[in-house]
C-alpha cells in the first residue's frame, strides 16, 4: 500500500495495568514473555483457559508506569474482570482506558514517519499515547494507541489519511492475520493451529502460565492437524462457522471475511490433497493458501 492511512478500530479497546506487581502478574497468565515488554517494545499474546484454549489475543506495551493492554473492544470489561479475579494480594490495578482508541496505520514509510524501523513489536511514545509495529508480523503496518478525541487530528497532520474499516480488514485477511474472536472460536480454539507461533505470541521458554501444559503439548507431540489460513470466496460468502467440504469430507470451517476474501480454519491433509483448490462452503468454491509466514507440519 503506497498511501499512508490510518483506520480506527472501533473492536478494539485498551486496558490499563498498573503497580509495582503488573509484570510478575501477568507474566504468570499470558503465553507470551512480559519481561520483554517496554516502551520500546510490545508483544503479542493471548490470554487462555486454564485447558489451554483461547479465551484473548492481546497486544501488550508499556507506558510510563503502566502496561497498555489492547484486547477486543466488546469483551473488554470482561477481560478487566477476569483479571482483577486474579489480583489476589499483588501490587496492581486493572482499569479500562476510557479516552484511549486503536488506530491500525498503514502505508509505505509509515514506521519511518515515527522513527520507528521496520522490527516487529517496536515502539515508541507519540502524542500523549504509543505507536508500534505490529508484533506478530511487520508488514501488517503499524498500531496506535491514542487519546480518542486527539488521534485522528495528530495523524492527519503527520500526512495520514482516515480510510474505512474494511481497508485494514482485507490487508490483515490477506496476511493471514486473526482477529479476536471473529476468527479464534472462544474456549475451543488452539493458539499454535492458528499461528500463534510463527506470529511471535507464545514463548517455549518462558516458564509457567495458564494454560501452558496444552500449548507445550501441542507443539512437541506434533498434534496440529488444522490451520487458519486466507481463502479466495467465488460465489456468496459463507458466514462464520459455516462447514467447508472437499467434496463430501468435512474439510474445516470458514471464519471472518472482506469481500471476497476471508479466513477459515482448513484441515492440513485436505488441504494437501489438492493443494487448498477444490473447497466449498454453503454456495461458493473456495481456494486456501498458506500464509507465507507460516510453518505447516511435514507433510505439506
Amino acid at each position: 500500500m503506497s498511501d499512508k492511512v490510518f483506520v480506527r478500530l472501533e473492536q478494539r479497546a485498551v486496558l490499563e495495568v498498573g503497580g509495582e506487581d503488573r509484570r510478575a502478574f501477568l507474566q504468570g497468565l499470558v503465553s507470551n514473555d512480559m519481561n520483554k515488554v517496554a516502551g520500546d517494545r510490545a508483544v503479542f499474546t493471548a490470554l487462555l483457559t486454564p485447558q489451554g484454549k483461547f479465551l484473548y489475543d492481546l497486544f501488550v506495551v508499556e507506558l510510563g508506569e503502566v502496561f497498555l493492554i489492547e484486547a477486543e473492544a466488546a469483551r473488554i470489561e470482561e477481560l478487566r474482570k477476569k483479571l482483577s479475579m486474579y489480583k489476589l494480594r499483588s501490587k496492581v490495578s486493572v482499569g479500562v482506558a476510557a479516552n484511549t482508541a486503536v488506530f491500525a496505520v498503514l502505508g509505505e514509510g509509515a514506521a519511518a514517519a515515527f522513527d520507528l524501523g521496520a522490527e516487529a513489536g517496536a515502539a515508541t511514545e507519540f502524542a500523549g499515547g504509543t505507536v508500534f509495529v505490529d508484533p506478530r508480523l511487520a508488514e501488517a503496518g503499524l498500531r496506535a494507541l491514542l487519546p480518542a478525541d486527539g488521534g485522528p487530528r495528530v495523524l492527519e497532520a503527520n500526512d495520514f489519511k482516515p480510510a474505512p474499516f474494511e481497508v485494514w480488514d482485507a490487508a490483515r485477511i490477506r496476511l493471514g492475520l486473526p482477529d479476536g474472536s471473529r476468527d479464534l472460536e472462544v474456549e475451543k480454539a488452539i493458539l499454535l493451529e492458528n499461528g500463534f507461533e510463527e506470529l511471535n505470541g507464545v514463548d517455549f521458554n518462558k516458564g509457567c502460565y495458564m494454560g501452558q501444559e496444552l500449548t507445550a503439548r501441542t507443539k512437541y507431540r506434533g498434534l496440529i492437524k488444522k490451520r487458519l489460513m486466507p481463502v479466495s470466496i467465488d460465489g456468496p460468502v459463507p458466514a462464520p462457522g459455516t462447514p467447508i467440504l472437499l467434496g463430501e469430507v468435512e474439510a474445516g470451517e470458514m471464519r471472518s471475511a472482506c469481500g471476497h476474501s476471508g479466513l477459515a480454519l482448513v484441515r492440513l491433509e485436505q488441504f494437501r490433497a489438492q493443494g487448498g483448490a477444490g473447497l466449498s462452503a454453503g454456495g461458493a468454491a473456495l481456494i486456501a493458501a498458506k500464509p507465507k509466514w507460516a510453518v505447516f507440519p511435514e507433510g505439506e
